[in-house]
């Protein structure tokens, strides 16, 4: 049975994907048999052989050096860099849930840990027209832990303060908080992670600066956040 994290942010551009693909490595680099999964990818290009590339599993596989095959890391691919239930209207093939669970469920039986990485913020809807199919659907289906990835900057107070007692509502597990974009001394970023903590009782478990090739968080209290709940069917 493998352990399993998923990523969010408060919103698109946060760095999700990168953040994203620090974890898989740091984690690959300690002995982990890491892996990646997404369930639907919006905003990809075409390659030369006129097939739509997984831009963001190719981010992550290249940065984080696993050897996962790039075709197994998501269920769902669009062109439009839409959220994915309007790109699907636009082009075809909308999510199915089914679909997504076999998926992910073939890859947690090949890898220790897997790490899932969310469309946009956590009401992003992956479908939505005669099915409803939202993020937390998905994550309540496998009963994932979660972190929320934030920009440090101006605004992220509110940002991630709502996120996580939406969450929480919601009955989602969340077991910290990543702040990108840090920059150490600066009075707004400390102040930010201070008031984030405060406000929503959870821990900063990282902070990434630009340019980090590496996740500063001790290997074990990274595998510590895959264990407790995640991956267990309710």
């Amino acid at each position: 049975m493998s352990r399993n994290l998923f990523i969010t942010g408060t919103g698109t551009d946060m760095g999700k994907t990168y953040v994203t693909a620090l974890i898989v490595k740091k984690l690959r680099e300690e002995g982990g048999r890491a892996a990646y999964y997404k369930a639907a990818m919006s905003g990809n290009r075409k390659g030369d052989d006129g097939r739509l590339i997984p831009g963001d599993s190719w981010y992550v596989k290249h940065i984080s050096g696993i050897s996962q095959p790039l075709e197994e890391m998501c269920s769902y691919v669009y062109e439009a860099a839409v959220s994915p239930h309007l790109a699907a209207c636009m082009e075809g093939n909308p999510v199915e849930m089914d679909q997504v669970l076999k998926d992910f469920d073939a890859v947690c039986g090949r890898y220790n840990y897997v790490t899932v990485e969310g469309s946009g913020g956590i009401l992003c809807p992956l479908r939505f027209d005669r099915q409803k199919i939202l993020l937390e659907d998905f994550i309540r289906a496998r009963n994932l832990n979660c972190l929320i990835v934030a920009d440090a900057g101006l605004g992220t107070i509110n940002s991630v303060v709502l996120t996580a007692e939406y969450m929480k509502s919601r009955g989602i597990t969340v077991r910290g908080i990543i702040l990108n974009h840090y920059e150490t001394g600066n009075r707004l970023h400390e102040d930010n992670a201070f008031m984030c903590r405060t406000l929503t009782g959870l821990d900063v478990v990282a902070y990434v600066k630009d340019g980090d090739t590496d996740l500063d968080i001790p290997v074990e209290r990274l595998k510590a956040l895959y264990e407790e709940n995640g991956g267990k069917k309710p």
